[in-house]
């Protein structure tokens, strides 16, 4: 988890850009007026927008899924496909929560593959689903390309970047999973895209991967900062300890 206090967003900007949506922490923490929010993950969009259309029925078809939980259900649930919205996004949640350590991943034939984990907890003390819905009533919602977002900023527009860990020549574990999803062109294409964003006036924020070759290549976005994080996505119990992020930092004058 990353540890936002070790350093600071900027106190006032345009529109919030963030084009590796996952959890949207970070806007969520923010709560901008007005933002751009995206991702390439289909099923992860439509949940934001379930969110913000169906809360209700969203948070009803998840408590119904925290009754039945047990590993019979959660294997029956994870080989469905439901086709209408809510229940998919209901199924998104339940599956992200009581999976193995909340990874998502998926095989070749794009069918969600982790196995149960250990929490049991669906419903949780800090969800407020109608909050989140009011929201994201002004967010512009879309699955598409980080490319597209971003190159939507403009001046003193804010973009929190936040892709999948990859490094060049990585051979470490998940990393190396990373490597299917968002390869090492891309990361040199995000760095391309940011530093357009960075002449246009805009503000950046980049965590990522605490390797060399990351270090080198995003130089030219920002001051780096190295932050403290823990692991948890190891397969193996001693890999899941302390380690670091580096974090990129650029403010538009």
């Amino acid at each position: 988890m990353l540890k936002s206090e070790q350093f600071s967003f900027p106190k006032s900007f345009n529109t919030y850009i963030e084009p590796f949506l996952g959890a949207g922490a970070v806007y969520l923490s923010l709560c901008p007026s007005i933002a751009r929010l995206s991702d390439t993950n289909r099923d992860l969009i439509e949940t934001f927008k379930v969110v913000r259309k169906n809360p209700e029925k969203l948070e009803e078809a998840l408590r119904e899924h925290q009754k039945r939980h047990t590993k019979e259900h959660y294997y029956q649930t994870r080989a469905q496909k439901p086709q209408d919205e809510v229940s998919r996004a209901a199924r998104f949640l339940y599956l992200n929560r009581t999976c193995w350590n909340g990874l998502y991943r998926v095989n070749h034939n794009g069918d969600f593959n982790v196995p149960i984990g250990t929490k049991t907890s669906v419903l949780l003390p800090t969800d407020d689903f109608i909050g989140a819905s009011k929201l994201l009533e002004t967010a512009d919602i879309r699955c598409c390309d980080f490319k597209t977002s971003i190159d939507l900023a403009g001046p003193n527009d804010f973009i929190f970047v936040d892709p999948p860990y990859t490094a060049n020549h990585n051979k470490n574990g998940f990393l190396k999973y990373n490597e299917n999803i968002f390869s090492w062109k891309d990361q040199i294409r995000l760095r391309n895209t940011l530093l357009e964003a960075k002449e246009r006036g805009a503000n950046i924020v980049v965590c990522n991967a605490d390797h060399k070759s990351i270090r080198d290549l995003f130089s030219s976005i920002g001051t780096y900062q190295k932050v403290a994080r823990h692991s948890v996505l190891s397969g193996k119990s001693h890999g899941r300890k302390p380690t670091t992020e580096a974090i990129f930092i650029s403010w538009a004058l």
